[in-house]
């Protein structure tokens, strides 16, 4: 806190008026470089009526310029208010569309920006940065002040697979795809996005294997980009199990195996 900032030991009436305005407005997450036009009002030392709301403990800083109400925890807001371009994804994404029950420590945020992983009030957030090419299926969830961003079911299960160690292991993916009910025009258009080749076959692979409904075309799809070259089924598994001529996968996983996890009740 600068030292030029003075600290009041009781609210005055310019803080008074600024929570009056945030309950008005219903806002209860804000950059600073925004707050007086969203609260339509200039205040005279913007800078330190939020040090001495946030010294009294009515306020908290997110970080520089960022602040929230001090009762405010949403770690999903919170976490793709900090970053441009910020969604819910990945692991964190998959439990959101209730599919799977393991919790993660860690809220997963992709984005187009360049941010460290850091910890917010206790919850550690990891970002992931991808390419602006790749930032599609993604929706907005609540409402107002309290909405934020979060890849779709389809793009969701195609991050994962193109980043399965953001997914919460392998055999839980396996379970998520088999559970989810899978649009396959949007497999098909995020993994065209996406363009991981090896992914794209592997949930080919899967669903044939699982004989899931509705994904024909998408099978096609994933069919045509098979090229010459074997990737393991499994990216992390080991470096064994017989050959597939068809979709060039080694399985180091074998079909009885993937059809016993997909079945598993959680």
């Amino acid at each position: 806190m600068a030292d030029s900032v003075y600290i009041s030991s009781n609210l005055t009436s310019a803080q008074l008026e600024f929570l009056k305005l945030l309950d008005e407005h219903e806002i209860d997450i804000f950059l600073l470089e925004e707050i007086e036009d969203k609260l339509d009002r200039s205040f005279s030392s913007i800078n330190e009526i939020l040090e001495n709301l946030v010294h009294k403990g009515l306020l908290s800083r997110i970080e520089r310029g960022k602040f929230c109400k001090a009762n405010f925890r949403d770690e999903h807001v919170i976490g793709t208010f900090v970053v441009q371009k910020g969604a819910v994804a990945y692991w964190s994404a998959l439990n959101l569309h209730g599919l799977t029950e393991q919790f993660p420590n860690t809220v997963f945020i992709q984005t187009t920006h360049k941010k460290s992983d850091k910890s917010i009030f206790g919850v550690n957030y990891k970002f992931i940065r991808i390419s602006e090419s790749k930032r599609i299926g993604i929706s907005k969830q609540g409402f107002g002040n309290h909405s934020y961003y979060m890849t779709d079911m389809e793009k969701t299960i195609v991050d994962c697979f193109d980043l399965p160690q953001y997914s919460g292991g392998y055999a839980e993916l396996i379970r998520a795809f088999f559970e989810a009910p899978l649009s396959g025009e949007k497999l098909t258009n995020y993994c065209k996005a996406v363009n991981n080749i090896a992914a794209t076959k592997r949930l080919g692979f899967l669903a044939e294997l699982l004989d899931k409904k509705g994904l024909k075309s998408f099978v096609r799809f994933a069919k045509e980009q098979v090229k010459d070259s074997y990737n393991p089924f499994d990216p992390k598994g080991s470096d064994s199990g017989s050959f597939n001529a068809q979709w060039k996968l080694r399985m180091n996983i074998s079909k009885e195996e993937i059809l016993d996890i997909a079945n598993k009740q959680y």
